[in-house]
């Protein structure tokens, strides 16, 4: 257990961040040399061993670091097609094992948040996290009426530690913003979005939205909020049980209840950007807990997005493959994803938006089609199309939150090697949105 102490200043975490990738540069370069003189399998068996020590390094700094530093850990541990699968199985550490604060620190946190010490407002409560992040460490407790709950502390100073991180990240991208591959108001949005998941007030209510807002679901569990006990930087919340998606599996659940999972979290998914226009957006694998009949334990909202633009409209358009159609449809699709961006430099986005399309919303293979995100394939059309988007500067900051969540939800899809029925998916969802859902059959699934 370590103590968090975030630099305050930019410029120190800017250090610590320049000199670790100072010393990954020179081993990178000693371990090259030295591959000069070693056979093939040495140099496989050397090389995964850099890995290894190199992704443990920048695990454990980004630990340390906490804040926006660690949630870019956390993105790129999705990044299975990307990065050595050594780096992979470090950075996925950072998802719920990270090393949190010092049982003193923690106790010291809450009492400044709640006027007392855990000891005083709870039965029993644990002093050692058993989950730990980039924001925030999560503890168990007991209430003096017996309910298990978890108790989320916020770690000191963090929303300082994200304003000297944006800080850093706008003089680090300069040239980028420049030439309009990082524009500002991506990175006003990244921002505005980190800033608001320290506010524990406002998770709360996003909590209480989604319980009544996804009550129709009875595979789903949402965390009932305890508001005697929560404040700006404490959170306590009923305990939800069952495992991260990499626990889960390696129980070694059946296919068919991976493909259960996986059409559930699909169908929750466009639920939420059909019929809600909000979106629980961070949808990394330790905010997604597993039961083996098939449930869903769903947790941390403090990242969820109101979405403007109409995704009814541009999912029609996806299925449909409507740009297609001339240039007038191709238009108007790029429009509501690229409304900024020019309509040429926007349409060099199409044939990305093809290759997702063909994947996704596969046509040609009868009513009712499966796709295996499974697929090795799949991530690879997923990580092109991320590409061709900053490649060409065709990026909408009201997308950035929202993409993470598509990214983590593909990930988790492509991890479950879940086989889905995308598009009989969609089209309940749509009725639903329309009000032409049959109300009991939607609430007996």
């Amino acid at each position: 257990m370590v103590n968090p102490q975030l630099p305050q200043s930019a410029l120190g975490r800017g250090l610590r961040l320049g000199k670790l990738g100072l010393a990954l540069t020179g081993s990178y370069l000693s371990y090259q040399v030295q591959n000069l003189w070693l056979g093939e399998d040495q140099r496989e068996q050397r090389g995964r061993r850099f890995h290894q020590r190199a992704s443990r390094r920048v695990r454990e700094e980004l630990e340390s670091l906490k804040g926006p530093s660690m949630k870019l850990g956390q993105l790129l541990s999705m990044q299975t097609r990307l990065l050595p699968e050594e780096a992979i199985q470090e950075l996925a550490n950072l998802q719920m094992r990270a090393p949190g604060m010092h049982p003193t620190l923690a106790r010291a946190q809450f009492k400044s948040s709640c006027g007392k010490q855990p000891e005083e407002v709870f039965r029993e409560f644990e002093p050692v996290p058993f989950a730990a992040a980039s924001l925030g460490q999560v503890h168990r407790a007991v209430t003096d009426r017996g309910e298990k709950v978890a108790v989320k502390i916020q770690y000191p100073a963090i929303r300082a530690a994200i304003e000297n991180d944006l800080k850093l990240l706008r003089s680090t991208t300069l040239l980028g913003r420049a030439t309009g591959h990082a524009p500002a108001a991506l990175l006003d949005e990244l921002q505005r979005g980190l800033l608001e998941e320290t506010d524990y007030i406002n998770e709360a209510r996003n909590a209480e939205f989604f319980a009544n807002s996804l009550a129709d679901f009875p595979f789903l569990s949402i965390p009932k909020v305890y508001w005697d006990l929560t404040t700006d930087r404490v959170l306590t919340m009923s305990f939800i049980e069952g495992q991260p998606v990499g626990e889960f599996l390696h129980a070694k659940p059946s296919p068919a209840v991976r493909d259960l999972i996986g059409s559930r979290l699909w169908e929750l998914y466009f639920f939420q950007v059909h019929c809600l226009q909000r979106l629980h957006a961070d949808h990394h694998p330790g905010n997604y807990l597993f039961q083996p009949d098939g449930r869903i334990g769903l947790v941390d909202f403090g990242c969820v997005k109101r979405l403007s633009m109409d995704i009814p409209e541009l999912a029609r358009c996806y299925v449909e493959r409507s740009w297609r159609q001339g240039e007038a449809q191709a238009r108007h699709v790029l429009g509501l994803v690229l409304p900024q961006v020019p309509f040429k430099r926007a349409s060099k986005m199409l044939p990305a938006f093809d290759a997702l399309a063909d994947i996704l919303w596969p046509s040609g293979q009868g009513p009712n089609p499966l796709v295996d995100f499974g697929a090795p394939t799949f991530l690879q059309a997923v990580g092109q199309a991320m590409g061709h988007a900053l490649r060409h500067r065709c990026t909408n900051p009201e997308l950035v939150f929202a993409s993470r969540a598509e990214l983590g939800l593909y990930n988790l899809l492509h991890q479950l090697r879940a086989r889905v029925h995308t598009l009989a998916i969609w089209r309940r969802v749509q009725a639903r949105g329309t009000g032409k859902a049959d109300p009991l059959r939607w609430s007996a699934r």
